[in-house]
């Protein structure tokens, strides 16, 4: 029997597949592509993880479907609205189950596994909940989750014995430590997170992304300046992000389009490079700068010299300014 098996990268999705593996089923993994996940990441020793990286351990083929447009729209306003932050979690499990679904005619599976564990995640793991999910998604009754599997009802592959339910878990709650004692059976010892990651539960950049849905329409561009350095709102249709350190800075230059701006210290400072994104008028120009200016290594100086331009143009202009004082750029950040 075949089975589409829903891999993130974290480690309850990679357990439930093995024990699907060690129980003889055929599977084919499955993960979906958004710019929120932050399971793509690398392990604490260093070596690269994610869903590509597991399917290879395992010996899997591994189907990757980009969902990223598709969730923008769910973001903005989920159905079944948000968890504790900017989570749209039911909605974003509706979604994962119903592209395994589209799937399983084409690589000739039966059901669908995944890692979730009951009463592990608030929003999405309560029982009625996983009900509706799988409702929503036309898949009542076929998805499997072997490390819960005993402690629900038996599904259609455990009913006509496509799977052994006697070897399958029982795990509920928040706890992980049975998790952690199966990684270690099945010597699973390096992965990039527990149970997988969004950065749509971190408060901070909850905060950012509710700012710029009340300002802008959501688009991949901004979503991905989200992800980096400082972010100061100077107006309703202005804003300032800030480079933390030589790599970000590097991503200013990136992520910058053409009529963005570019401030940036002199040649014989060390400081940001900031991205300007909006309508600049000559006092917003100048705030930018004394921003820049409070993030500069000043060396014993009152002021900076602050360079800025269009990010597609050649001719630059400069200031001389202060730092922008503390409490004046609390009001001002994100």
């Amino acid at each position: 029997m075949k089975a589409i098996t829903l891999i993130s990268g974290g480690l309850d999705s990679t357990l439930a597949t093995k024990l699907m593996q060690n129980l003889g089923v055929e599977l084919v993994g499955l993960n979906t592509i958004s710019p929120f996940c932050l399971c793509n990441h690398r392990s604490s020793t260093g070596r690269s993880c994610g869903a590509a990286s597991v399917a290879k351990d395992l010996g899997l083929e591994l189907i990757n479907v980009n969902v990223s447009e598709e969730f923008l729209e769910i973001v903005k306003k989920p159905k079944h609205g948000y968890g504790s932050n900017m989570n749209p979690c039911i909605d974003c499990r509706i979604l994962l189950f119903k592209k395994a679904k589209e799937k399983m005619p084409e690589v000739g599976a039966s059901f669908v596994i995944t890692g979730e564990v009951l009463g592990q995640r608030p929003m999405s793991q309560k029982l009625k909940t996983m009900q509706l999910i799988e409702k929503e998604a036309g898949l009542e009754g076929l998805v499997l989750r072997p490390l819960s599997a005993k402690a629900l009802e038996p599904t259609i592959p455990e009913k006509e014995g496509w799977v052994d339910r006697e070897r399958l878990l029982a795990i509920n709650g928040r706890g992980r430590r049975e998790q952690f004692s199966l990684a270690k059976e099945f010597g699973i010892n390096d992965y990039p997170c527990p149970s997988g990651g969004c950065l749509l539960t971190d408060p901070e950049f909850s905060r950012r992304l509710k700012d710029l849905m009340q300002y802008r329409d959501l688009n991949l561009e901004d979503i991905r300046l989200l992800k980096v350095g400082r972010h100061f709102r100077l107006g309703r249709e202005t804003k300032l992000v800030v480079g933390r350190n030589e790599k970000e800075n590097q991503l200013m230059l990136n992520l910058a389009r053409d009529d963005d701006y570019l401030f940036m210290p002199s040649d014989d400072l060390a400081g940001p490079t900031c991205l300007g994104r909006g309508v600049f008028n000559d006092a917003l120009l100048r705030l930018s700068c004394g921003i820049a200016s409070r993030y500069c290594d000043l060396d014993g100086r009152s002021e900076a010299e602050i360079v800025y331009r269009r990010a597609a143009g050649k001719e630059e202009s400069s200031v001389f300014c202060r730092p922008l004082d503390e409490a004046a750029l609390s009001g001002l950040r994100i």
